[in-house]
């Protein structure tokens, strides 16, 4: 059976090595058919309550919703700005709260983290991973990938053999979880 798998890298960068770790993790599905999603496709006014009362919830964020919701599994790459997230996510994140229902459908998720540095985005994920369980009851495994350009090709993904066993077991738990 084809699952659907939406994935994102958690940045609004042209070049997001978060987008490029998430598409290579939602490839490795076997059976998938992967929707990559680009935030820059779903640039919205800074999320207020104001804002909401006065224009409503945005159609992109319904849009963006619309794309959770009809997949089977989400995965998303966390880009790290100050120790959180990126500015562009946490806004589509308060956007798409704000409609009915789990802000990501209970859906099995697949947290991942990369940067150039040697903590691959650790703090910006145990901030997602902590926040996510509170918010999707379903199955999260996550990863974290340090020295982006020095442990991830294009041509072979995560080339360093001790970080992708690590990978492998944390898309197992994802892929599991998308079997229920």
């Amino acid at each position: 059976m084809t699952k659907k798998i939406v994935a994102l890298g958690a940045s609004n960068s042209k070049n997001s090595i978060n987008k490029t770790l998430a598409t290579f993790a939602a490839n490795q599905i076997e059976n998938a058919t992967v929707n990559v999603l680009d935030l820059n496709d779903f640039e919205m006014p800074i999320y207020g309550i104001d804002k909401e009362m006065e224009s409503g919830v945005p159609t992109l964020a319904h849009d963006f919703k619309a794309h959770l919701k009809n997949s089977d599994g989400i995965i998303i790459s966390f880009a790290e700005h100050n120790g959180a997230y990126s500015a562009a996510f946490k806004n589509i994140m308060d956007w798409i709260s704000r409609i009915e229902g789990s802000t990501w459908e209970d859906k099995p998720m697949l947290l991942l983290a990369t940067s150039p540095g040697g903590r691959g985005g650790m703090t910006v994920l145990e901030i997602a991973v902590n926040k996510f369980q509170h918010m999707n009851k379903n199955t999260i495994a996550s990863f974290s990938l340090p020295f982006f350009g020095n442990n991830f090709s294009e041509e072979n993904g995560i080339t360093e053999d001790d970080l992708f066993k690590l990978f492998k077991e944390q898309l197992k738990i994802f892929t599991l979880a998308l079997g229920k």
